[in-house]
């Protein structure tokens, strides 16, 4: 059965980084594009980072230029690395998997919580100012 655990969450202050980690278990990272996700409290979950099938990266506006979405596939371990960190990314993170390979080119929509498929259980980000 495959799963995704994150870990790395944690309290920082305004301007301070942090880096995320998605362990995928059970299948090889390489077989899905990885994504981010964040939800407040009270708030719809909304696309961070997420990665094409073609390896490209893709940011929602508001972090783009702090936060960097990676893979390691020797790992199996996806990763966000977020910089300069502001008390407006305080959420709850989710990592997500989903089977983007079976789509043809342009169709994959990354910033869709609907594509993916498996998710993590989720990682706390406080950012204090």
């Amino acid at each position: 059965q495959v799963r995704v655990v994150e870990s790395g969450g944690g309290s920082v202050q305004s301007g301070e980084s942090l880096r995320l980690s998605c362990a995928v278990v059970g299948a090889a990272v390489s077989t899905y594009c990885m994504g981010w996700f964040r939800q407040a409290p009270g708030e719809e979950r909304e696309a961070v980072a997420g990665l094409e099938a073609d390896g490209s990266d893709r940011y929602a506006d508001s972090v783009k230029g702090r936060f960097t979405i990676s893979e390691d596939r020797i790992k199996n371990t996806a990763y966000l690395e977020m910089t300069n960190l502001k008390s407006e990314d305080t959420s709850t993170y989710y990592c997500a998997a989903a089977l983007c390979r079976d789509y043809l080119p342009g169709y994959y929509r990354w910033a869709s919580p609907d594509e993916y498929k498996y998710w993590g259980q989720g990682a706390q980000v406080t950012v204090s100012s």
